[in-house]
């Protein structure tokens, strides 16, 4: 069973205590680190005034990016079933072949 303990991070100059298993610690702190790091940028692009529409710009953009990773990678799955199936018909219209000409 997994142990859950309390990490401190730090995102934007604040400290927040998060209750997270043990075995996700580290995953926390780099989840915690790459938001505070796209928050700063937000916030030093001077568009953005207040921490809580800096978050939200921030939760925008990182929102958009996996949703166009995942949207890029299901193509990618498609792409390559559609190669794995033409090379499946290939092989079987080879053994196909194969057979007709042993039978001739």
């Amino acid at each position: 069973m997994t142990q859950t303990n309390t990490v401190t991070v730090h995102i934007l100059d604040k400290e927040y205590c998060i209750a997270c298993p043990s075995d996700e610690r580290a995953k926390l702190e780099s989840a915690a680190r790459y938001l505070d790091g796209k928050m700063r940028e937000i916030r030093s692009g001077g568009k953005v005034i207040g921490a809580d529409r800096v978050a939200v710009m921030a939760a925008l953009n990182i929102t958009h990016d996996l949703l166009h990773k995942q949207q890029h990678s299901d193509q990618q799955a498609t792409s390559t079933r559609d190669q794995v199936r033409s090379l499946l018909e290939r092989v079987d219209h080879a053994l196909a072949n194969e057979g007709d000409d042993q039978g001739a």
